[in-house]
Protein backbone atom coordinates (compact mmCIF):
# COMPACT_ATOMS: atom_id res chain seq x y z
CA UNK A 1 0.00 0.00 0.00
CA UNK A 2 1.09 3.60 -1.16
CA UNK A 3 1.16 6.49 1.91
CA UNK A 4 1.99 10.13 1.70
CA UNK A 5 1.85 12.65 4.16
CA UNK A 6 -1.00 15.28 3.72
CA UNK A 7 0.83 18.63 4.82
CA UNK A 8 -0.94 20.62 6.95
CA UNK A 9 -3.22 22.79 4.44
CA UNK A 10 -3.83 19.48 2.60
CA UNK A 11 -5.50 17.83 5.17
CA UNK A 12 -7.14 21.07 6.35
CA UNK A 13 -8.47 20.90 2.41
CA UNK A 14 -9.51 17.17 2.54
CA UNK A 15 -12.08 17.98 5.93
CA UNK A 16 -13.34 21.11 3.89
CA UNK A 17 -14.79 19.06 1.28
CA UNK A 18 -15.66 16.42 2.92
CA UNK A 19 -17.20 18.74 5.93
CA UNK A 20 -19.15 20.77 2.80
CA UNK A 21 -20.61 17.33 0.98
CA UNK A 22 -21.55 16.36 4.97
CA UNK A 23 -23.67 19.93 4.66
CA UNK A 24 -25.34 19.34 1.83
CA UNK A 25 -23.44 21.72 -0.79
CA UNK A 26 -22.83 18.25 -3.13
CA UNK A 27 -20.99 20.55 -5.65
CA UNK A 28 -18.08 21.98 -4.21
CA UNK A 29 -14.37 23.65 -5.33
CA UNK A 30 -10.97 23.35 -4.12
CA UNK A 31 -8.50 26.40 -4.83
CA UNK A 32 -4.46 25.04 -4.61
CA UNK A 33 -1.84 27.16 -6.77
CA UNK A 34 0.11 24.68 -8.95
CA UNK A 35 2.69 22.91 -7.26
CA UNK A 36 0.47 22.41 -4.00
CA UNK A 37 -0.47 18.66 -4.28
CA UNK A 38 -4.01 18.63 -5.76
CA UNK A 39 -3.84 15.65 -6.90
CA UNK A 40 -2.96 14.63 -2.98
CA UNK A 41 -5.64 15.68 -1.59
CA UNK A 42 -8.40 14.63 -3.89
CA UNK A 43 -6.73 11.43 -3.94
CA UNK A 44 -7.47 11.38 -0.08
CA UNK A 45 -10.68 12.36 -0.72
CA UNK A 46 -11.47 9.47 -3.22
CA UNK A 47 -10.11 7.07 -0.64
CA UNK A 48 -12.44 8.25 2.34
CA UNK A 49 -15.09 7.67 -0.21
CA UNK A 50 -14.41 4.25 -0.90
CA UNK A 51 -13.39 3.53 2.55
CA UNK A 52 -17.20 4.21 2.67
CA UNK A 53 -17.96 1.84 0.60
CA UNK A 54 -18.35 4.23 -2.58
CA UNK A 55 -17.20 4.56 -6.12
CA UNK A 56 -15.10 7.35 -7.42
CA UNK A 57 -14.49 9.13 -11.44
CA UNK A 58 -11.45 11.19 -12.22
CA UNK A 59 -12.35 13.51 -14.50
CA UNK A 60 -9.98 15.21 -17.07
CA UNK A 61 -9.56 16.69 -20.69
CA UNK A 62 -6.19 14.88 -21.23
CA UNK A 63 -4.31 12.08 -21.35
CA UNK A 64 -1.16 13.05 -19.68
CA UNK A 65 -3.51 14.73 -16.62
CA UNK A 66 -5.10 11.13 -16.59
CA UNK A 67 -1.63 8.77 -16.29
CA UNK A 68 -0.42 11.12 -13.78
CA UNK A 69 -3.50 11.63 -11.55
CA UNK A 70 -3.87 7.53 -11.47
CA UNK A 71 0.00 7.34 -10.46
CA UNK A 72 0.06 9.99 -8.12
CA UNK A 73 -3.47 8.46 -6.34
CA UNK A 74 -1.49 4.89 -6.13
CA UNK A 75 0.67 6.73 -4.65
CA UNK A 76 -0.58 8.43 -2.21
CA UNK A 77 -3.27 6.09 -1.13
CA UNK A 78 -2.26 2.89 -2.71
CA UNK A 79 -5.61 2.63 -4.40
CA UNK A 80 -5.47 1.35 -8.20
CA UNK A 81 -7.14 2.99 -11.34
CA UNK A 82 -9.57 2.06 -13.75
CA UNK A 83 -9.39 3.61 -17.38
CA UNK A 84 -12.46 4.97 -18.79
CA UNK A 85 -10.54 6.48 -22.29
CA UNK A 86 -10.80 5.52 -26.52
CA UNK A 87 -10.47 1.76 -26.24
CA UNK A 88 -10.05 1.29 -22.87
CA UNK A 89 -13.00 0.49 -20.19
CA UNK A 90 -13.43 0.06 -16.74
CA UNK A 91 -15.92 -2.79 -17.56
CA UNK A 92 -15.19 -5.75 -16.01
CA UNK A 93 -12.57 -4.36 -13.43
CA UNK A 94 -12.73 -4.05 -10.02
CA UNK A 95 -10.71 -1.16 -9.42
CA UNK A 96 -13.36 1.41 -7.70
CA UNK A 97 -11.83 4.18 -8.99
CA UNK A 98 -11.80 5.11 -12.48
CA UNK A 99 -10.03 7.97 -14.13
CA UNK A 100 -11.74 9.04 -17.27
CA UNK A 101 -11.43 11.04 -19.90
CA UNK A 102 -14.06 13.84 -20.66
CA UNK A 103 -13.99 13.42 -24.29
CA UNK A 104 -14.86 10.16 -23.83
CA UNK A 105 -17.02 10.26 -21.13
CA UNK A 106 -19.38 12.41 -22.65
CA UNK A 107 -20.29 10.26 -25.06
CA UNK A 108 -23.96 8.65 -24.88
CA UNK A 109 -22.53 5.42 -26.21
CA UNK A 110 -20.22 5.22 -23.16
CA UNK A 111 -22.48 6.84 -20.40
CA UNK A 112 -25.03 4.09 -21.12
CA UNK A 113 -23.00 1.53 -19.90
CA UNK A 114 -23.20 2.63 -16.42
CA UNK A 115 -26.41 3.56 -14.22
CA UNK A 116 -26.80 6.68 -12.93
CA UNK A 117 -25.71 5.85 -9.69
CA UNK A 118 -22.57 3.94 -10.17
CA UNK A 119 -20.35 6.87 -9.23
CA UNK A 120 -20.41 7.93 -5.67
CA UNK A 121 -17.90 11.00 -6.02
CA UNK A 122 -16.53 12.35 -9.47
CA UNK A 123 -13.60 14.87 -9.20
CA UNK A 124 -12.96 17.38 -11.59
CA UNK A 125 -9.00 17.83 -12.31
CA UNK A 126 -8.77 21.54 -13.60
CA UNK A 127 -12.17 22.91 -13.32
CA UNK A 128 -12.15 25.40 -14.57
CA UNK A 129 -13.19 23.31 -17.76
CA UNK A 130 -15.94 22.07 -16.16
CA UNK A 131 -18.65 25.22 -17.43
CA UNK A 132 -18.28 23.45 -20.93
CA UNK A 133 -21.43 20.96 -22.24
CA UNK A 134 -18.96 17.51 -22.38
CA UNK A 135 -18.42 17.89 -18.13
CA UNK A 136 -21.80 19.32 -17.76
CA UNK A 137 -23.22 15.90 -19.82
CA UNK A 138 -21.26 13.46 -17.23
CA UNK A 139 -22.64 15.63 -14.42
CA UNK A 140 -26.00 15.14 -15.58
CA UNK A 141 -25.70 11.56 -16.07
CA UNK A 142 -24.66 11.07 -12.48
CA UNK A 143 -27.13 13.32 -10.63
CA UNK A 144 -26.48 11.67 -7.26
CA UNK A 145 -22.42 12.07 -7.29
CA UNK A 146 -21.25 14.49 -4.61
CA UNK A 147 -18.52 16.46 -7.02
CA UNK A 148 -15.07 18.27 -6.07
CA UNK A 149 -13.04 20.11 -8.86
CA UNK A 150 -9.87 21.29 -8.46
CA UNK A 151 -8.61 24.45 -9.68
CA UNK A 152 -5.79 27.36 -9.50
CA UNK A 153 -6.93 30.41 -7.87
CA UNK A 154 -9.52 31.81 -10.32
CA UNK A 155 -10.50 35.56 -10.84
CA UNK A 156 -13.84 36.84 -10.05
CA UNK A 157 -14.96 35.96 -14.12
CA UNK A 158 -13.53 32.32 -13.07
CA UNK A 159 -15.61 32.13 -9.94
CA UNK A 160 -18.91 33.82 -11.77
CA UNK A 161 -18.75 30.88 -14.21
CA UNK A 162 -18.00 28.32 -12.35
CA UNK A 163 -20.84 29.29 -10.00
CA UNK A 164 -23.25 27.85 -12.61
CA UNK A 165 -21.82 24.64 -11.97
CA UNK A 166 -20.28 24.41 -8.27
CA UNK A 167 -22.47 25.29 -4.87
CA UNK A 168 -19.59 26.73 -2.99
CA UNK A 169 -15.80 26.92 -2.64
CA UNK A 170 -14.58 24.09 0.47
CA UNK A 171 -11.07 25.56 0.45
CA UNK A 172 -8.93 27.95 -0.80
CA UNK A 173 -4.93 28.03 -0.39
CA UNK A 174 -3.47 31.34 -1.79
CA UNK A 175 -0.32 32.03 -3.59
CA UNK A 176 1.00 34.08 -1.13
CA UNK A 177 0.23 31.87 1.34
CA UNK A 178 2.12 28.97 0.33
CA UNK A 179 5.32 30.87 -0.96
CA UNK A 180 4.73 32.52 2.88
CA UNK A 181 4.91 28.67 4.35
CA UNK A 182 7.79 27.96 2.05
CA UNK A 183 5.96 25.34 -0.60
CA UNK A 184 6.02 27.45 -3.28
CA UNK A 185 9.13 29.71 -3.90
CA UNK A 186 9.10 33.49 -3.88
CA UNK A 187 8.11 35.15 -7.60
CA UNK A 188 9.94 38.63 -8.17
CA UNK A 189 8.60 40.44 -10.85
CA UNK A 190 10.12 42.59 -13.10
CA UNK A 191 8.22 45.43 -16.10
CA UNK A 192 10.16 45.21 -18.89
CA UNK A 193 10.32 49.07 -21.03
CA UNK A 194 9.30 47.15 -24.04
CA UNK A 195 5.95 48.64 -25.17
CA UNK A 196 4.18 45.87 -27.51
CA UNK A 197 1.17 47.17 -29.17
CA UNK A 198 -1.76 44.65 -29.07
CA UNK A 199 -4.60 46.96 -30.17
CA UNK A 200 -4.84 45.74 -33.38
CA UNK A 201 -5.37 41.98 -32.05
CA UNK A 202 -8.96 40.69 -32.47
CA UNK A 203 -10.45 38.62 -29.61
CA UNK A 204 -11.34 34.62 -30.70
CA UNK A 205 -13.42 32.64 -27.81
CA UNK A 206 -12.73 35.26 -25.43
CA UNK A 207 -9.19 35.67 -25.42
CA UNK A 208 -6.56 37.30 -27.83
CA UNK A 209 -6.67 35.57 -31.30
CA UNK A 210 -3.29 33.41 -31.41
CA UNK A 211 -2.94 34.04 -35.07
CA UNK A 212 -3.02 37.73 -34.28
CA UNK A 213 -0.84 37.69 -31.50
CA UNK A 214 2.08 35.89 -33.31
CA UNK A 215 1.87 38.79 -36.04
CA UNK A 216 1.70 41.57 -33.45
CA UNK A 217 4.67 39.99 -31.61
CA UNK A 218 6.99 39.40 -34.38
CA UNK A 219 8.73 43.15 -34.81
CA UNK A 220 9.81 43.10 -31.05
CA UNK A 221 11.59 39.29 -30.75
CA UNK A 222 14.76 40.64 -31.01
CA UNK A 223 14.26 43.53 -28.50
CA UNK A 224 12.96 40.74 -26.14
CA UNK A 225 15.81 38.69 -26.32
CA UNK A 226 18.18 41.69 -25.76
CA UNK A 227 16.40 42.59 -22.77
CA UNK A 228 16.55 38.68 -21.43
CA UNK A 229 20.06 39.37 -21.81
CA UNK A 230 20.11 42.57 -19.59
CA UNK A 231 17.76 40.43 -17.30
CA UNK A 232 20.72 37.99 -16.57
CA UNK A 233 18.64 35.19 -18.36
CA UNK A 234 21.81 33.26 -19.02
CA UNK A 235 22.51 32.66 -16.06
CA UNK A 236 18.71 31.35 -15.38
CA UNK A 237 16.59 28.32 -16.51
CA UNK A 238 14.04 30.06 -18.47
CA UNK A 239 10.56 28.67 -19.79
CA UNK A 240 8.87 31.36 -22.19
CA UNK A 241 5.25 31.26 -23.41
CA UNK A 242 4.47 32.24 -27.27
CA UNK A 243 1.35 31.90 -29.48
CA UNK A 244 1.98 30.27 -32.16
CA UNK A 245 4.35 27.39 -33.15
CA UNK A 246 6.28 29.05 -35.94
CA UNK A 247 6.58 32.30 -33.60
CA UNK A 248 8.26 30.36 -31.05
CA UNK A 249 10.70 28.66 -33.62
CA UNK A 250 11.59 31.85 -34.49
CA UNK A 251 12.11 33.04 -31.73
CA UNK A 252 14.55 29.97 -30.51
CA UNK A 253 16.37 30.97 -34.00
CA UNK A 254 16.93 34.80 -32.96
CA UNK A 255 17.70 33.38 -28.73
CA UNK A 256 20.56 31.03 -30.38
CA UNK A 257 21.88 33.71 -32.39
CA UNK A 258 22.17 36.41 -29.01
CA UNK A 259 24.36 33.27 -27.06
CA UNK A 260 21.53 31.11 -25.66
CA UNK A 261 21.66 27.47 -25.63
CA UNK A 262 17.86 27.25 -26.81
CA UNK A 263 15.22 24.66 -27.45
CA UNK A 264 11.74 24.39 -28.50
CA UNK A 265 8.95 21.96 -28.39
CA UNK A 266 5.96 21.81 -29.79
CA UNK A 267 3.18 19.14 -30.13
CA UNK A 268 4.24 17.74 -33.46
CA UNK A 269 8.13 17.70 -32.33
CA UNK A 270 9.36 14.24 -32.16
CA UNK A 271 12.01 14.65 -29.51
CA UNK A 272 9.49 16.13 -27.45
CA UNK A 273 10.61 14.03 -24.42
CA UNK A 274 14.21 13.77 -25.68
CA UNK A 275 14.17 17.54 -25.55
CA UNK A 276 12.63 18.25 -22.01
CA UNK A 277 15.12 15.87 -20.02
CA UNK A 278 18.33 17.79 -21.62
CA UNK A 279 16.32 21.14 -20.45
CA UNK A 280 16.06 19.34 -17.22
CA UNK A 281 19.72 18.09 -17.01
CA UNK A 282 20.50 22.00 -17.78
CA UNK A 283 21.77 21.43 -21.03
CA UNK A 284 19.40 24.37 -22.84
CA UNK A 285 18.99 27.91 -21.11
CA UNK A 286 16.11 28.63 -22.73
CA UNK A 287 12.84 26.68 -23.62
CA UNK A 288 10.43 28.33 -26.01
CA UNK A 289 7.20 26.58 -26.58
CA UNK A 290 3.51 27.60 -28.04
CA UNK A 291 0.85 26.31 -24.95
CA UNK A 292 2.48 22.86 -24.92
CA UNK A 293 3.72 23.41 -20.96
CA UNK A 294 0.69 24.74 -19.37
CA UNK A 295 -0.24 21.48 -17.75
CA UNK A 296 0.62 18.60 -16.82
CA UNK A 297 5.06 19.43 -17.10
CA UNK A 298 7.14 19.67 -14.12
CA UNK A 299 10.30 21.47 -14.01
CA UNK A 300 11.24 22.48 -10.64
CA UNK A 301 14.70 23.94 -12.03
CA UNK A 302 12.81 26.91 -13.95
CA UNK A 303 13.41 29.98 -12.21
CA UNK A 304 12.63 32.31 -15.00
CA UNK A 305 9.22 32.07 -16.78
CA UNK A 306 8.37 35.08 -19.55
CA UNK A 307 4.72 35.31 -21.24
CA UNK A 308 4.75 36.24 -24.59
CA UNK A 309 1.46 34.96 -25.46
CA UNK A 310 -0.72 37.32 -23.31
CA UNK A 311 -4.16 36.15 -21.97
CA UNK A 312 -7.27 37.52 -20.43
CA UNK A 313 -7.63 34.10 -18.58
CA UNK A 314 -6.37 34.08 -15.05
CA UNK A 315 -6.66 29.88 -14.98
CA UNK A 316 -4.14 30.24 -18.34
CA UNK A 317 -1.88 32.75 -16.52
CA UNK A 318 -1.67 30.74 -13.62
CA UNK A 319 -0.45 27.40 -15.19
CA UNK A 320 1.67 29.25 -17.68
CA UNK A 321 3.56 31.32 -14.03
CA UNK A 322 3.50 27.92 -12.31
CA UNK A 323 5.70 25.93 -14.20
CA UNK A 324 8.28 27.91 -12.47
CA UNK A 325 7.03 28.16 -8.66
CA UNK A 326 8.36 24.85 -7.62
CA UNK A 327 10.86 25.01 -5.22
CA UNK A 328 15.02 23.49 -5.99
CA UNK A 329 16.93 23.84 -2.81
CA UNK A 330 19.25 20.98 -5.06
CA UNK A 331 20.14 23.68 -8.21
CA UNK A 332 20.11 26.98 -5.82
CA UNK A 333 16.92 28.41 -6.96
CA UNK A 334 15.92 31.35 -4.91
CA UNK A 335 13.26 32.62 -6.38
CA UNK A 336 11.46 32.88 -9.70
CA UNK A 337 11.86 36.06 -11.60
CA UNK A 338 8.65 36.78 -13.95
CA UNK A 339 9.39 39.20 -16.83
CA UNK A 340 6.65 41.00 -17.77
CA UNK A 341 7.04 44.13 -20.45
CA UNK A 342 4.46 47.37 -21.15
CA UNK A 343 1.09 45.11 -22.96
CA UNK A 344 -0.47 48.32 -24.86
CA UNK A 345 -4.28 47.43 -24.94
CA UNK A 346 -7.40 48.76 -25.43
CA UNK A 347 -8.40 46.18 -22.88
CA UNK A 348 -8.23 46.64 -19.40
CA UNK A 349 -8.58 42.76 -18.44
CA UNK A 350 -5.43 41.44 -19.29
CA UNK A 351 -3.73 39.22 -16.93
CA UNK A 352 -0.32 40.39 -15.23
CA UNK A 353 1.93 39.57 -12.54
CA UNK A 354 -0.31 41.45 -9.95
CA UNK A 355 -3.00 38.96 -10.56
CA UNK A 356 -1.46 36.35 -9.32
CA UNK A 357 -1.71 37.46 -5.87
CA UNK A 358 -4.81 39.54 -5.71
CA UNK A 359 -8.24 39.50 -6.85
CA UNK A 360 -8.83 42.88 -6.09
CA UNK A 361 -8.89 45.35 -9.60
CA UNK A 362 -8.12 48.37 -7.67
CA UNK A 363 -4.84 46.61 -6.32
CA UNK A 364 -3.54 44.55 -9.06
CA UNK A 365 -3.98 48.14 -10.98
CA UNK A 366 -1.76 50.08 -8.48
CA UNK A 367 0.51 47.26 -8.59
CA UNK A 368 1.12 47.03 -11.95
CA UNK A 369 1.71 50.94 -12.09
CA UNK A 370 4.19 50.58 -9.12
CA UNK A 371 6.19 47.89 -11.06
CA UNK A 372 5.94 49.63 -14.44
CA UNK A 373 7.32 52.67 -12.12
CA UNK A 374 10.36 50.56 -9.99
CA UNK A 375 11.84 49.04 -13.39
CA UNK A 376 13.62 46.59 -10.76
CA UNK A 377 12.68 43.05 -9.84
CA UNK A 378 10.15 43.75 -7.39
CA UNK A 379 8.79 40.85 -4.77
CA UNK A 380 5.50 40.49 -5.51
CA UNK A 381 3.85 39.72 -2.09
CA UNK A 382 5.97 43.34 -0.89
CA UNK A 383 4.43 44.66 -3.63
CA UNK A 384 0.74 43.62 -2.95
CA UNK A 385 0.91 44.96 0.66
CA UNK A 386 2.64 48.32 -0.74
CA UNK A 387 -0.27 48.81 -3.51
CA UNK A 388 -3.03 47.72 -0.67
CA UNK A 389 -2.41 50.49 1.41
CA UNK A 390 -1.58 52.62 -0.90
CA UNK A 391 -5.45 51.73 -2.33
CA UNK A 392 -6.65 52.04 1.30
CA UNK A 393 -4.98 55.11 2.08
CA UNK A 394 -6.84 57.12 -1.56
CA UNK A 395 -10.70 55.16 -1.16
CA UNK A 396 -10.20 56.70 2.83
CA UNK A 397 -9.09 60.03 1.43
CA UNK A 398 -12.19 59.66 -0.93
CA UNK A 399 -14.86 58.45 2.17
CA UNK A 400 -12.85 60.57 4.63
CA UNK A 401 -16.18 63.03 5.33
CA UNK A 402 -18.08 59.73 5.75
CA UNK A 403 -15.67 57.43 7.66
CA UNK A 404 -15.61 60.76 9.83
CA UNK A 405 -19.45 60.61 10.64
CA UNK A 406 -18.79 56.97 11.34
CA UNK A 407 -16.12 57.59 13.76
CA UNK A 408 -18.15 59.67 15.90
CA UNK A 409 -21.45 58.11 15.52
CA UNK A 410 -23.12 56.83 18.75
CA UNK A 411 -23.55 53.22 18.03
CA UNK A 412 -22.47 50.29 20.26
CA UNK A 413 -21.79 48.60 17.18
CA UNK A 414 -19.33 49.13 14.68
CA UNK A 415 -20.05 50.05 10.87
CA UNK A 416 -18.36 47.42 8.25
CA UNK A 417 -16.81 50.11 6.20
CA UNK A 418 -14.90 51.69 8.82
CA UNK A 419 -13.66 48.48 10.26
CA UNK A 420 -12.83 47.30 6.16
CA UNK A 421 -10.62 51.16 6.31
CA UNK A 422 -9.45 50.54 9.40
CA UNK A 423 -7.78 47.50 9.26
CA UNK A 424 -6.09 48.32 5.94
CA UNK A 425 -8.07 44.93 3.69
CA UNK A 426 -8.70 46.26 0.12
CA UNK A 427 -9.81 42.56 -0.83
CA UNK A 428 -12.78 43.29 2.08
CA UNK A 429 -13.01 46.83 0.91
CA UNK A 430 -13.51 45.59 -2.75
CA UNK A 431 -15.32 42.67 -2.36
CA UNK A 432 -18.18 41.17 -4.53
CA UNK A 433 -20.07 38.07 -4.24
CA UNK A 434 -19.61 35.45 -7.37
CA UNK A 435 -20.69 31.94 -5.93
CA UNK A 436 -24.72 31.02 -5.61
CA UNK A 437 -24.50 30.97 -2.06
CA UNK A 438 -22.16 34.04 -1.28
CA UNK A 439 -24.97 36.70 -2.78
CA UNK A 440 -27.39 34.97 -0.31
CA UNK A 441 -28.60 37.15 2.33
CA UNK A 442 -26.36 36.53 5.74
CA UNK A 443 -27.46 33.76 7.89
CA UNK A 444 -28.91 34.34 11.68
CA UNK A 445 -25.71 32.69 12.94
CA UNK A 446 -23.22 34.77 10.72
CA UNK A 447 -25.50 37.86 12.32
CA UNK A 448 -25.07 36.61 15.76
CA UNK A 449 -21.09 36.44 15.33
CA UNK A 450 -21.07 39.35 14.06
CA UNK A 451 -22.59 41.46 16.26
CA UNK A 452 -20.79 39.63 19.35
CA UNK A 453 -17.57 40.77 17.47
CA UNK A 454 -18.66 44.24 17.61
CA UNK A 455 -19.79 44.23 13.93
CA UNK A 456 -22.59 46.75 12.93
CA UNK A 457 -24.12 43.60 10.76
CA UNK A 458 -27.35 45.31 9.09
CA UNK A 459 -24.80 47.39 6.65
CA UNK A 460 -23.52 43.63 5.11
CA UNK A 461 -25.31 42.94 2.43
CA UNK A 462 -24.75 39.35 1.85
CA UNK A 463 -23.59 35.77 3.28
CA UNK A 464 -20.01 35.96 1.02
CA UNK A 465 -19.26 39.23 2.75
CA UNK A 466 -20.09 38.58 6.36
CA UNK A 467 -17.96 35.30 6.25
CA UNK A 468 -14.76 37.27 4.74
CA UNK A 469 -15.73 39.51 7.65
CA UNK A 470 -15.42 36.66 10.34
CA UNK A 471 -12.53 35.14 8.63
CA UNK A 472 -11.01 38.30 8.89
CA UNK A 473 -12.15 38.46 12.50
CA UNK A 474 -10.71 34.96 13.32
CA UNK A 475 -7.33 36.17 11.60
CA UNK A 476 -7.07 39.22 13.60
CA UNK A 477 -8.11 37.31 16.50
CA UNK A 478 -5.11 34.59 15.92
CA UNK A 479 -2.63 37.27 15.28
CA UNK A 480 -3.34 39.14 18.60
CA UNK A 481 -4.57 42.50 16.63
CA UNK A 482 -7.19 45.11 18.06
CA UNK A 483 -10.79 44.33 18.13
CA UNK A 484 -13.41 46.62 16.16
CA UNK A 485 -15.03 47.80 19.48
CA UNK A 486 -11.18 48.37 19.88
CA UNK A 487 -10.26 50.03 16.72
CA UNK A 488 -13.44 52.56 16.90
CA UNK A 489 -13.09 53.62 20.68
CA UNK A 490 -9.62 54.64 19.59
CA UNK A 491 -10.27 56.22 16.04
CA UNK A 492 -13.59 58.45 17.94
CA UNK A 493 -10.13 59.86 20.24
CA UNK A 494 -8.26 60.60 17.33
CA UNK A 495 -5.68 58.00 17.06
CA UNK A 496 -5.13 56.79 13.56
CA UNK A 497 -4.33 53.69 11.47
CA UNK A 498 -5.77 51.76 14.99
CA UNK A 499 -6.81 48.76 13.09
CA UNK A 500 -3.21 48.14 12.77
CA UNK A 501 -2.43 48.09 17.00
CA UNK A 502 -1.75 44.85 18.65
CA UNK A 503 -4.44 43.90 21.24
CA UNK A 504 -2.29 44.43 24.04
CA UNK A 505 -1.54 48.13 22.77
CA UNK A 506 -5.23 49.01 22.19
CA UNK A 507 -5.62 47.35 25.81
CA UNK A 508 -3.09 49.19 27.59
CA UNK A 509 -3.93 52.30 26.05
CA UNK A 510 -7.53 52.22 26.49
CA UNK A 511 -6.51 51.58 30.14
CA UNK A 512 -4.65 54.53 30.87
CA UNK A 513 -7.56 57.11 29.30
CA UNK A 514 -9.98 54.77 31.58
CA UNK A 515 -7.73 55.79 34.85
CA UNK A 516 -7.33 59.04 33.60
CA UNK A 517 -11.28 59.29 34.07
CA UNK A 518 -11.80 58.92 30.22
CA UNK A 519 -9.47 61.72 29.47
CA UNK A 520 -6.52 61.59 27.37
CA UNK A 521 -3.50 61.03 29.42
CA UNK A 522 -0.83 63.95 29.28
CA UNK A 523 1.90 63.96 27.22
CA UNK A 524 -0.06 61.31 24.46
CA UNK A 525 -1.04 63.26 21.19
CA UNK A 526 -3.43 60.79 18.98
CA UNK A 527 -2.38 62.42 15.74
CA UNK A 528 0.97 61.41 16.20
CA UNK A 529 0.93 58.44 18.18
CA UNK A 530 2.39 54.93 17.37
CA UNK A 531 2.40 51.72 19.67
CA UNK A 532 5.30 50.07 20.89
CA UNK A 533 5.79 46.63 18.71
CA UNK A 534 5.45 44.55 22.15
CA UNK A 535 6.93 41.32 22.46
CA UNK A 536 5.16 38.24 20.76
CA UNK A 537 4.70 36.71 24.49
CA UNK A 538 3.05 39.55 26.02
CA UNK A 539 0.35 39.69 23.13
CA UNK A 540 -0.42 36.25 24.21
CA UNK A 541 -3.66 36.02 26.51
CA UNK A 542 -3.73 39.64 26.70
CA UNK A 543 -7.52 40.06 27.95
CA UNK A 544 -9.64 43.06 26.60
CA UNK A 545 -10.87 45.36 29.25
CA UNK A 546 -14.40 45.59 29.87
CA UNK A 547 -16.46 46.99 27.86
CA UNK A 548 -14.05 47.21 25.04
Amino acid sequence: MGGMELRPYQAAAVAAVESEWEGGRGRTLLVLPTGCGKTVVFAHVAKDVVDGGGRVLVLAHRGELLDQAADKIAAATGLGCAVEKAGRTSEGEWFRVTVGSVQSMMRESRLSRFPHDWFDAIVIDEAHHAVSDSYRAVLDWFPGARVLGVTATPDRADRRNLGAVFDSVAYEYTLPAAIRDGYLCPIKAQTVPLQIDLSAVRQSAGDFSAGDLGTALDPYLFQIADEMLAAGCLERRTVVFLPLVATSRKFRAILEKKGFRAAEVNGESEDRAEVLADFDAGRYDVLCNSMLLTEGWDCPAVDCVIVLRPTRSNSLYQQMVGRGTRLSPETGKKELLLLDFLWHTERHDLCRPAHLVTSTPEVAEKMTENLEAAGCPADLEDAERQASADVVAQREEAVKKELEAMRTRKRKLVDPLQYELSIGSADLAGYEPSMPWEMAPMSDRQRASLEKAGIFADEIECAGKASLILDKLAKRRAEGLATPKQIRFLEQRGFLHAGQWPLAEASKMIGRIQANNWHMPPNVDPASYVPPKPKKESQQGADEPLPW
